[in-house]
């Protein structure tokens, strides 16, 4: 292997942890929702598309700095006005009508920004303090793709602490095992709901905003990264918070080489990741049995 080649191996590795991070984050909102709710959230990718929009209309009237606050916070807040609205209107009903619904708002969603927005792409520029190379000797790196990383490391970290460490955490993960339980010690799941809901939209929508510099922001840019969310999710195992991390990161490596490798199969990479998992632990890396789900 010459030294181009291994410049290039190496750089594709960091890129997948990049991408891997992304993944985690944004795969992260489904497993919290499917966890505690029960059923996939089809709109996912929707929301991780809202995300890169709110980025830009807000990055261009306010700042990139106060965007990355506010433009999770106002999708979060959309979410939850929603499972207020409709979605909690399915959780005694079958699976099926929520899938559906959620479906139909993800084309919904995707339709109403090519009306206010048109087809056309954006670019949006990373902010100049965190723009240009990091150079270590003959080797350069993106700064942005570094702060990505650190902000989506915090995330992580402050997610895991709150769920861990926090009564609101603690009813969270009960409601997720056994709702009724939690409801027959008197605790009101619809709010806790309606957060849950909120949260893991508003992750999809700040992994879209770190995104959106990266590449470009357009109506349909959420669809390929909502199906590798749910595959983190899959091969991760479902119940498990790091079998998400692990596989997000394995997910994005395995995508990121095979870029450099074999780029026109680098998308069917996960699935095929995703069949040989299955093939020797059905649950997943880090699966659990949850009876609610068998």
């Amino acid at each position: 292997m010459d030294t181009v080649t291994a410049g290039a191996l190496a750089e594709h590795m960091i890129n997948g942890v990049v991408l891997g991070a992304l993944y985690i984050i944004l795969a992260l909102g489904v497993w919290i929702i499917l966890g505690l709710l029960g059923f996939v959230n089809f709109a996912h990718g929707a929301m991780y598309t809202l995300g890169g929009y709110a980025a830009m209309e807000v990055g261009n009237r306010i700042g990139f700095w106060p965007g990355l606050v506010i433009s999770p916070i106002v999708v979060g807040i959309l979410g939850m006005i929603v499972e207020v609205a409709v979605m909690r209107r399915f959780y005694r009903e079958i699976p099926e009508l929520s899938l559906l619904f959620t479906f139909g708002l993800a084309m919904f969603i995707e339709q109403a920004l090519r009306i206010l927005w048109g087809p056309a792409s954006y670019n949006i520029s990373p902010p100049v303090e965190v723009s240009g190379p990091f150079v270590l000797g003959a080797f350069s790196y993106s700064r942005y793709r570094v702060f990505a990383m650190a902000v989506i490391l915090v995330t992580v970290v402050a997610l895991w602490w709150f769920l861990e460490r926090t009564r609101y955490g603690t009813i969270i993960r009960a409601g997720s095992r056994d709702p009724e339980m939690v409801q027959v010690l008197g605790i009101n799941l619809a709010p806790v709901f309606t957060f849950v809901f909120g949260l893991g939209v508003s992750m999809a929508a700040l992994a879209g905003l770190l995104a959106a510099p990266l590449g470009q922001v357009e109506p349909a840019m959420g669809n390929t990264v909502a199906m590798a969310a749910f595959v983190v999710v899959v091969i991760g195992g479902i119940g498990s918070f790091w079998g998400v991390i692990v596989s997000g990161l394995l997910v994005g490596e395995v995508v990121g080489v095979m870029k450099l490798l074999w780029a026109p199969a680098s998308e069917a990479s996960m699935y095929v990741l995703m069949a040989l998992v299955l093939l020797l632990r059905p649950r997943g890396l880090f699966g659990e049995r949850w009876v609610r789900f068998e």
